[in-house]
C-alpha cells in the first residue's frame, strides 16, 4: 500500500511493539528520526514501518509545542517514540515523558554522574526525582502509576565524547540505565576536532565496537545513530541493535537532489 507516495507496511511485525518490549526482546530494530516539526511528517515516517521513532529535540527544530503533536502523531500507527531532549536537564525529560514519549535520548553523558541525573528525572520516587502528572502517559495507560511508569520508561543516554568512552564502564554500570546511543559525528570531534573519520577511521571503529561490547556484556541495548544504509550490516554485526535510518530532512533532501538530476538528464 502506498500512502502520498510512501510504502506503508500495514501489519508490520513491529506494530503494537512496546518500546520496553523491542529493548527486552534484543532483535535489530530500525528507527526513523526526525527533526522536522511537523506532526504529518511524523505520521509519514510512522505509516513507513520503522520499528521505532526519535523526535530530535537538540539538533532538530522542534520545539516543545510540535514535540507534543509529533508524539500524539506517531500514536495513530502505535510506533514507539523516544524523544532525544535538549540537553541533560530534568525538566525536558519530564515534559517528554509526560507527553507521552515511551523514552528518551539524553546527549552529552559524559560520566556516570550525569548518568544518574538522567536516570533519576525519569524515574518516579523511590527510583528517581520525577514529579507526578503523567497528563497523556496516563491516558495512554488507563493503569498508570509510578510504579507502572517506571517499569515502562526507556532510558538511553549518548555516547559521544572520548571522555564518555574513558568513562563507559561507570556509565554502564549506573542503575536503571537501559543502553547508550552512540553519536559517531561528536565522538569523532571530541579526538579529532573534525568530523572526518567518523565511523570509518580505524580508532572511531574500535571505539564503536567496544562500545558494544560493553553494552551486550551487561545486557544493555547498544544504538547508534547518523549511520548509511549501507553501514547497517557492519553494526549490526557488532552488536548494535537499534539503529537509526537517515533523517527525515536527509532524506527529503537526498530524494528531491535525486529527482531534481533525474528531470534534467531527460529533460536537458
Amino acid at each position: 500500500m502506498s500512502f502520498y507516495g510512501v510504502a506503508s507496511s500495514s501489519g508490520t511485525e513491529s506494530l503494537g511493539r512496546g518500546l520496553r518490549q523491542i529493548i527486552n526482546d534484543g532483535r535489530v530494530a530500525f528507527g526513523g528520526w526526525c527533526m522536522v516539526a511537523s506532526p504529518f511528517v511524523a505520521e509519514v515516517v510512522s505509516a513507513s514501518g520503522c520499528d521505532w521513532l526519535c523526535i530530535d529535540q537538540q539538533h532538530g527544530l522542534i520545539a516543545d509545542d510540535a514535540m507534543f503533536a509529533m508524539v500524539q502523531a506517531a500514536a495513530i500507527r502505535r510506533t514507539p517514540v523516544l524523544v532525544r531532549v535538549p540537553w541533560n536537564a530534568p525538566a525536558p525529560i519530564m515534559r517528554a515523558l509526560d507527553a507521552g514519549a515511551d523514552g528518551v535520548i539524553v546527549p552529552m553523558v559524559n560520566t556516570a554522574e550525569e548518568a544518574a541525573t538522567a536516570i533519576a528525572a525519569s524515574r518516579y520516587p523511590p527510583a528517581g526525582c520525577r514529579s507526578f502528572g503523567p497528563l497523556r502517559a496516563g491516558m495512554a495507560l488507563p493503569s498508570f502509576s509510578p510504579s507502572v511508569g517506571n517499569e515502562h520508561v526507556v532510558l538511553l543516554v549518548m555516547v559521544e565524547t572520548l571522555q564518555a568512552f574513558e568513562n563507559l564502564d561507570s556509565i554502564l554500570d549506573v542503575p536503571g540505565l537501559d543502553g547508550v546511543l552512540v553519536g559517531p559525528f561528536d565522538l569523532a570531534v571530541s579526538h579529532t576536532g573534525q568530523t572526518d573519520g567518523a565511523a570509518s577511521s580505524a580508532r572511531d571503529v574500535e571505539m564503536i565496537e567496544q562500545i558494544a561490547q560493553a553494552c551486550t556484556k551487561r545486557g544493555l541495548v547498544a544504538a547508534i545513530s547518523g549511520i548509511t544504509l549501507a553501514d547497517a550490516p557492519r553494526w549490526q554485526e557488532a552488536g548494535y541493535t537499534m539503529l537509526s535510518l537517515p533523517s527525515d530532512a536527509a532524506l527529503l533532501g537526498d530524494g528531491m537532489a535525486a529527482a531534481v538530476a533525474a528531470a534534467r538528464s531527460t529533460h536537458p
